[in-house]
């Protein structure tokens, strides 16, 4: 049975995310070729390690902190989902809200936990008063189809201080 929430201090620390498995074995991604795109056979392994495990963990709570959100989906004791916001709205009329991390433990996807993660999301993002979401996602196909089911497009303003910080990801935005 998994049970839903909001992430907080009381509920989530630096361990939560221990047992999470991030592992994403990518074969192909999404890349912008001649103004198209077009998915491209790109194979690596998407891994997180305990540091980087910890590390993420810190930085949910510091969103949190500063006024961000989080929301999480529990198996049991264990966080298996999580979908996190930062704390501030950007973008020409301050429409956006950057959906910061959005992931399932590979054990559990498939199952909607995402979906309901990213809905949870949705709504948090309206009540801090975004008008859209705003993605830099991962471009592996699984992951690009997975936004595209939830309603996503391509980002009409690009934030570039994240497309340069991760030039292979694709900047989707979503109307809330």
């Amino acid at each position: 049975m998994i049970t839903y929430g909001e992430i907080t201090q009381n509920n989530f620390n630096v361990e939560s995310l221990d047992p999470f498995i991030r592992r994403q074995d990518v074969r192909e991604c999404w890349r912008k070729a001649d103004g198209e795109w077009k998915l491209l056979p790109i194979a690596y392994i998407e891994d997180w390690d305990m540091e980087g495990r910890r590390r993420r963990a810190a930085n949910i709570l510091r969103g949190i902190q500063e006024g961000g959100k989080a929301y999480g989906a529990w198996a049991g004791e264990g966080l298996v989902g999580f979908a996190r916001l930062a704390p501030s709205l950007f973008g020409s009329e301050n429409q956006y809200i950057d959906l910061v991390q959005l992931h399932v433990s590979e054990p559990f996807r498939n199952q909607g936990i995402g979906g309901r993660l990213f809905r949870m999301a949705c709504q948090g993002a309206r009540e801090m008063g975004a008008a859209k979401l705003y993605i830099s996602a991962h471009s592996a196909k699984e992951s690009m189809a997975a936004y595209r089911k939830y309603g996503c497009v391509d980002a009409v303003e690009i934030y570039w201080p994240l497309a340069r910080k991760e030039p292979c990801d694709v900047q989707l935005e979503f109307q809330l």
